[in-house]
This record gives C-alpha cells, sequence and structure tokens, in this order.
C-alpha cells in the first residue's frame, strides 16, 4: 500500500501509525494540484510494482464552510476545485492507464453528502460544488470504462471525527471508512458509476 500527502511529516507519521497496526505501507509525497507530482507517482508504481490495483481519491479541501453563495471569494472557489476536482482528474488520466493494461482496477472518489442535488443546501458553495463535480466525474469515467473491469465509484463517509472534520463528528474514521474500503476490493460484477454511503446507494 502507498499512503501520499501533501505534508510530508503528516504522511510519515501516519504511515507509522499504520505500520504499528501491522500494515506493510510505504510513503510518497504527493500534491494533487502538480500534474509532475502525480508523474513522479506515476513512474515509481510503473517502475517499483508494475501495476497498480486500487485509486482512493481522499485529498479535499472545505475553505468555505457556512460561507453563503454571495461572500465566497473566487479564489477560495478555484483552490478548492483545484484539490477537490482537477486533482482526481489528473490521477485518473495519468493512473488508470495502468489499470486498464491489466484488465483490472478499483477507484474510490471520496465525495460527500453535502455534494447530493436532491438535498442541496446552501452555504459552502465551494466544497458542495467541487464534490457535486467529483460526482459527475466518476459518473462520466465510469461511463468509458464499462467493459475493462476498472470499477469507479464514489462515496460519502458521512461527518466523520478527523482533522477536517473535527472532534464533534459523530462518526469515527473506521465508520467513515468502512465504505470506501468495501469499494476498493469489489468483485468484478460489482457496482459501477454508483454513489454509496453505509455501503448503501443514496441519490445523486
Amino acid at each position: 500500500m502507498i499512503l501520499t500527502s501533501r505534508d510530508e511529516a503528516k504522511g510519515k507519521a501516519s504511515c507509522r501509525k499504520l505500520e504499528a497496526e501491522g500494515l506493510e505501507v510505504r510513503y510518497h509525497q504527493l500534491d494533487v494540484t502538480d500534474r509532475e507530482s502525480i508523474h513522479r507517482l506515476r513512474d515509481c508504481i510503473h517502475d517499483e510494482y508494475g501495476r497498480l490495483d486500487i485509486l482512493v481519491n481522499n485529498a479535499g479541501m472545505y475553505l468555505d464552510e457556512g460561507v453563503s453563495a454571495f461572500q465566497v471569494d473566487l479564489d477560495t472557489v478555484r483552490r478548492t476545485m483545484e484539490t477537490n476536482v482537477y486533482g482526481p482528474l489528473l490521477l485518473c488520466q495519468t493512473l488508470i492507464p495502468l489499470m486498464k493494461g491489466r484488465g483490472y482496477g478499483r477507484v474510490v472518489n471520496v465525495s460527500s453528502g453535502m455534494a447530493q442535488l436532491a438535498k442541496m443546501g446552501g452555504g459552502s458553495l465551494a466544497y458542495r460544488m467541487s464534490k457535486t463535480c467529483l460526482n459527475a466525474l466518476t459518473r462520466i469515467m465510469a461511463a468509458e470504462l464499462r467493459g475493462t473491469n476498472v470499477l469507479v465509484n464514489a462515496m460519502g463517509p458521512g461527518w466523520v471525527r478527523t482533522e477536517m472534520g473535527g472532534p464533534k463528528a459523530p462518526r469515527s474514521v473506521e465508520e467513515g471508512a468502512d465504505t470506501a474500503v468495501w469499494l476498493a476490493i469489489l468483485p468484478d460484477d460489482g457496482p459501477q458509476g454508483g454513489f454509496f454511503q453505509d455501503r448503501r446507494g443514496i441519490a445523486w
């Protein structure tokens, strides 16, 4: 397993925690907004492993919590889109060919219930819009990959006790990650192009 992060110190600290639990984890620095950084990751995977089975697009930025659409700064929208949408797009464009070459792959795009058009509310425009775009990316790529055994799905972890969610969030990290793990190891006849929470399909 390769764990990536923009902040090297935080990433390596996370690796040490996972290794203490008996997992084999390698760290690789990655900035999802930097095309060259993504290419370096691809080259590392290709040269040292020769294959890629699972891609979890988990990088996320939430800079406008509760901010009105009439007040959000355009630069905030741009920065959020770069990390939450353009990053996963570039990663998919760069890494999915490694999956297609072997006829196997699982892509998990970590979205949010705040992206649901069926329940869309006000505030947090940059974050909501970016995750809705990530859902669209999921659907488009899933449609283009039908028949390749590369399954692309999105999931919402819920409000989780992470650095982003804060200590008062009701869900544990394990609860939030469960659906991502499930999607990452789907059988060949598993769902394609879906949106899930707690292993159940939810409305777009």
